[in-house]
């Protein structure tokens, strides 16, 4: 009996087989622009998997863009940590009750290097901060710029100045 075997390997060493005492067939493999193919589509979907929730925490979508607000206010705690830097203020209301508010930051090492440090601001601080706010309302929003009590803090200038809280 003459029936040859075709085997299919990707990428593996397989010695000849014997079909019939007489017959040895030899493994065929894929094309080595299919397996190139195959390699790169498995590291594609690796790195989409791993990348997705970085891509997810670093979402600005919480936070209304198109509104620019100024906050006038004590600084109630400077908290210089890993992954996001805060700023909780506290903001007197229209009826004169203190307000806290939580402003995020970017990481401790991008302020560090536009010259921020841990101990930049400290509580009691009186400072001005303009802020992107939350759009659920809750009262927090994201750091754009401000002036402290040295004066100007680090940070990009608003492009329109929101109403002061």
């Amino acid at each position: 009996m003459n029936r040859r075997l075709n085997t299919r390997c990707v990428a593996v060493a397989v010695a000849p087989t014997t079909v019939a005492p007489s017959v040895a067939v030899a493994p065929t493999a894929v094309a080595p622009t299919a397996v190139a193919v195959a390699a790169v589509a498995v590291a594609a979907i690796a790195l989409a998997a791993i990348a997705s929730p970085a891509l997810a925490h670093h979402s600005f979508a919480m936070f209304d863009q198109s509104q620019t607000v100024t906050l006038k206010g004590t600084v109630a705690d400077f908290r210089w940590t890993n992954p996001h830097v805060f700023i909780e203020l506290a903001v007197k209301n229209a009826n004169g009750a203190d307000e806290q508010w939580s402003i995020e930051m970017t990481s401790p090492e991008h302020l560090a290097r536009a010259g921020w440090r841990p101990g930049t601001l400290k509580p009691g601080d009186a400072v001005t901060l303009s802020i992107h706010p939350m759009r659920d309302g809750v009262k927090g929003g994201q750091y754009l710029s401000g002036t402290g009590p040295s004066g100007p803090l680090l940070g990009a200038p608003p492009s329109q100045q929101g109403p002061s809280k």
